[in-house]
């Protein structure tokens, strides 16, 4: 690939290369996009706002607003045979990443126990669900692009102790524009 062809691929961005280290930080400091540029956040294994979700711990690591709107990632520490039925999301991809345990995940036609290091994607509008499988308990780290669906765990994670009324979970969700089916 050609110099000029590449820096044109590159857009205003190829522009801060050429621009000392102070000139760059103060074009993005002023640039009209700084709204998408968040500040930094580190976040260890035992730290993120916890929640309960269906009695299993769930950690919210980076949410929307640490993303401009843009991501939300969590982590669930999960019950064996803890998982979520079939659904459809209508606005947010989402990935799972196994960190322990095993974890059957269907995304569209595909069924498969992922284990730690595993990995599934499932954009929106495919239908996928997942659950814990055998007896050990499982950790996951999941991500939902765009961010959003934090707000729905925090209604869902004020509903009492117990089995939960799976109408008022599949109201709750349908706001959110997830769908059981």
């Amino acid at each position: 690939m050609d110099r000029k062809r590449f820096l044109n691929q590159l857009g205003g961005a190829g522009l801060l290369t050429f621009l000392p280290l102070s000139s760059a930080k103060a074009f993005i400091k002023n640039n009209p996009l700084s709204k998408f540029f968040t500040k930094a956040k580190i976040v260890r294994d035992d730290e993120g706002t916890q929640l309960r979700i269906f009695g299993n711990p769930q950690f919210h690591k980076v949410v929307g607003t640490d993303t401009g709107e843009q991501v939300f990632e969590w982590v669930d520490d999960l019950a064996p045979g803890s998982g979520i039925p079939p659904h459809v999301h209508t606005k947010e991809d989402e990935i799972f990443r196994v960190l322990q345990g095993e974890v059957e995940v269907m995304v569209g036609d595909d069924v498969m126990v992922l284990k730690a290091g595993d990995m599934a994607f499932a954009p929106k509008n495919l239908v996928h669900s997942w659950k814990v499988v055998g007896e050990q308990k499982a950790k996951m780290w999941a991500s939902a692009f765009p961010s959003g669906m934090e707000h729905m765990f925090h209604e869902l994670h004020k509903m009492p102790a117990g089995p939960p009324d799976l109408k008022k979970v599949a109201a709750i969700c349908e706001t959110y524009g997830i769908q059981f089916v």
